[in-house]
Formats: C-alpha cells, sequence, structure tokens
C-alpha cells in the first residue's frame, strides 16, 4: 500500500532535468537579498544546475523546455532550519501514542509535499521518530515523491523526562513509546551522538533546556549540566556535524552557547547576557516566531494540559523580543519556523512576523531564508543564491517581495534540484 502511494506521488513530481536543458524568462530576478535585484532576465538550467542569469528574455535553445514566469518575480528557493515534517500541530496529546513509526512517514510525505508547495525547497528537519527523517530525506532526494532537500537530525538528544522525552504516561507505557534518545553525563551523551551519526544524522539537535509543549513542567531553564553540552557538542563538531539546541530560558541559552553550539533554536527569553554569550561562540538565533502563531492558536481552542498551557502564555509575553536583542548585538537570526507546532505549509508567515515583531527589513527576512541559512548548513556554495553552478532551487510570486514581504505567502512556482512541482 505504502509503495503504491508513493509511486502515485512521483507521478505528480516531474523528473529531474538531467535529460533536457530548462529555460526560465523571469519578469524579475532576486539573485541575492543583499543586492539590488535584476530586470527581465533568462535563467538557464542544465542537468538540474544553473548555467548562467543573462539580461533580456533570450531564445531558448532547440529542444529546451521554456518556462515563461516572465511576470513574476523569481529568487532562490527558500530554506526553514526548523520543522518537524512527520508531526502536526495536535488535540490531545495522549491520541498521539497510538502512532506508529510506519504512520508518520506517510504524515511526513504529505508534510513535505505542502512545505514544498509553498516555496521551501530545503529543511532541517529537528526531531522525528528513529529513522523516519532520514527515510523521508532520502526519498526526496530520489525523487521518489515531492518535498524538499531534508537535513535530517534523527530523534533529538534530550535528558531524562525532560523536553524530547516521553512524559505524562505510566511508566511501561513510556518505556514503550520511548525513542531511546536520552543521556545522563558526558559519556553517554557523546556515545548517543555517535550512534545517531552512525543512523545518519546530518545535524546534531539537543533539547538543552525544556520546552514549552511537553508535558514536563520542571521549568524552561538548562537541563543538561555544562559537561553534557559540551560533550554533545565537541563529539558532534568532530564528526563534521553542526548542533542546533533548542533552547528557551536565558541561562540555558548561554550555557548552550559557551559550549560551542552553532545555533539556538526559540531562544525566547535571551537576555543581553544569553546574546553575547551567543555572539561570542558564534552562535545564530533561529526564532521560530511562527511557533507563538501556533501556541496561541492552540490556546484558542484550548488544546493543551494545564501543565502546556502556564508554558505556552509566559512564552507569548515575549514574542520577538530575543529576535530585536540579537540584531541589535550583531548575532545573525535565521529562518525557522518550528512546523508541526502549526500546520505545515504556512511557512511563509514566518517572514511577515520577523518584520512586524523582530523589526527586520524585508530584505533582511528574506535574506534569513536563503543565504544566511545556507551559510548555517555549511552549503552556501550550493544553495541560498542564483548564481551559476548553484543547484536549480527557485521559485516565483507575483510583485516585489522586498517591499511586501508578505508575497512569499502565495508561491505559484517551485523547482528542487532541477525537478518543478507541476
Amino acid at each position: 500500500m505504502f509503495g503504491r502511494l508513493l509511486a502515485l506521488l512521483a507521478l505528480l513530481f516531474a523528473a529531474p532535468a538531467m535529460a533536457q536543458t530548462l529555460v526560465v524568462h523571469a519578469g524579475r530576478v532576486i539573485a541575492d537579498p543583499a543586492r539590488p535585484a535584476l530586470g527581465p532576465s533568462t535563467i538557464t538550467i542544465v542537468d538540474g544546475r544553473i548555467q548562467g542569469i543573462a539580461p533580456g528574455l533570450n531564445p531558448a535553445p532547440q529542444g529546451a523546455r521554456l518556462i515563461d514566469l516572465s511576470t513574476k518575480t523569481v529568487l532562490p528557493g527558500l530554506i526553514d532550519m526548523h520543522v518537524h515534517l512527520s508531526g502536526n500541530p495536535g488535540g490531545d496529546y495522549r491520541n498521539e501514542a497510538v502512532d506508529t513509526d510506519e504512520y508518520a512517514v506517510t504524515v511526513g510525505v504529505r508534510n513535505a509535499a505542502a512545505t514544498l508547495r509553498a516555496g521551501f525547497t530545503t529543511v532541517r528537519d529537528l526531531g522525528s521518530a528513529p529513522q523516519v527523517g532520514f527515510a523521508l530525506s532520502r526519498g526526496t532526494r530520489e525523487g521518489l515523491f515531492p518535498g524538499p532537500r531534508i537535513v535530517a537530525a534523527g530523534v533529538p538528544v534530550s535528558i531524562v523526562g525532560g523536553h524530547g522525552d516521553v512524559s505524562g504516561f505510566r511508566p511501561d507505557v513510556v518505556h514503550a513509546l520511548s525513542g531511546d534518545n536520552t543521556c545522563t553525563g558526558a559519556v553517554e551523551c557523546a556515545a548517543l551522538v555517535r550512534r545517531l551519526a552512525r543512523d545518519g544524522a546530518q545535524v546534531i539537535k539537543f533539547t538543552a533546556t525544556g520546552g514549552v509543549l511537553s508535558q514536563q513542567g520542571a521549568g524552561l531553564e538548562a537541563h543538561f549540566t555544562a559537561e553534557e553540552m559540551r560533550a554533545i557538542v565537541t563529539t558532534a563538531h568532530s564528526l563534521g556535524l553542526k548542533v542546533a539546541a533548542h533552547a528557551h530560558g536565558a541561562r540555558g541559552i548561554e550555557a548552550a552557547a559557551r559550549a560551542g553550539v552553532d545555533s539556538i533554536e526559540h531562544g525566547t527569553f535571551a537576555d543581553a547576557a544569553a546574546i553575547q554569550a551567543m555572539r561570542a561562540g558564534g552562535a545564530a538565533l533561529v526564532p521560530t516566531l511562527m511557533a507563538f502563531t501556533g501556541v496561541r492558536e492552540g490556546l484558542a481552542r484550548n488544546a493543551f494540559t494545564p501543565t502546556v498551557a502556564v508554558k505556552a502564555r509566559e512564552a507569548l509575553a515575549h514574542l520577538g523580543q530575543a529576535v530585536r536583542l540579537a540584531r541589535a548585538a550583531g548575532v545573525p537570526v535565521v529562518f525557522g519556523t518550528d512546523a508541526a507546532v502549526y500546520p505545515h505549509g504556512r511557512n511563509g508567515e514566518e517572514f511577515g512576523q520577523l518584520v512586524q515583531h523582530g523589526g527586520m527589513s524585508p530584505a533582511e527576512a528574506i535574506g534569513s531564508a536563503t543565504t544566511a541559512a545556507a551559510r548555517l548548513l555549511g552549503m552556501e556554495n550550493e544553495i541560498g543564491r542564483l548564481a551559476p553552478g548553484y543547484s536549480a532551487d527557485l521559485i516565483a510570486v507575483d510583485g516585489d517581495p522586498l517591499t511586501d514581504v508578505t508575497r512569499l505567502e502565495h508561491v505559484d512556482f517551485v523547482m528542487v534540484r532541477g525537478r518543478i512541482l507541476e
């Protein structure tokens, strides 16, 4: 059954441009949001890579496929650095306990397609059931179903009983639902990172502090010790993997930054000391403002337990604070949404949040989802810009997102790796 589903989805996704040349006529091109936009241009794509960008709408060579976007603005495929493709915003958390990993893959296939339709051609999946994120990553890479390029973390590294572990059930149920993703002490934490790398993790994600939506009520400050955090980070870096730290409380953010993480996810209660530690350690902020939208909507429909509702209201009171502090201190702000806390496919609404609540300009917000995100991934020579040699990841929208960034909430055309989403 699952194989037939994948085959049907594959029919909806155009084959990669390995056997033909694609020529795109663009009315306007934002090749890099830090530079002035180009006027009418011709983008030539061969074997899934951009061969050149020339001024004017030039004739396509014989045998090439012409794509007419002459009334649209074309820009690089967008990058969301914080999603959970196999998750959805839920009601009663206990109902999710019946979901199998196999079912999680089918959910992920659907959400991958919704994410791609929204214009996001690359994502970091920062937490899924064992092997699920890796399977989704391989499936989109091989073109088995439509979806973005997926950099998958696998299960998040967590403390026993903390955010990322299973809570709220009787002990035997907790044992059955465990993702085998907890560690205690530097040695155990290093070993868990090595196992994740062996399983295929492309990035390591750990829950440096408590979380808003988990059932544990032990606060939002540091959960790991400084030694455990250092073990996670140094082990991951020794294996060539970057580290993303889920962190809400200020002192937990500061501790994770001092341990050398590459990014702080959420950063909700960051203060000056936490931001300065991030700047000193070179950590970027991935603020996930859309998570606040999901939290607000969940509160409105009374979807949370009392434990979660208290934390949710506390977090909402600090909307945008971390972004403003980070920008003032020169800490990079990188686009990420925490998709699954809100419904997948609405990722583009984060741009308006960054402008409204974070004080960013439209160009800065777009840069956070293109060049800055590519840099944090270590893929700045592959994605994030439109330039010769880069992967043919591009989208098209009406109007000018440099003046109205909400244009990116309605994407009309998507190409990833030279494959067109039909």
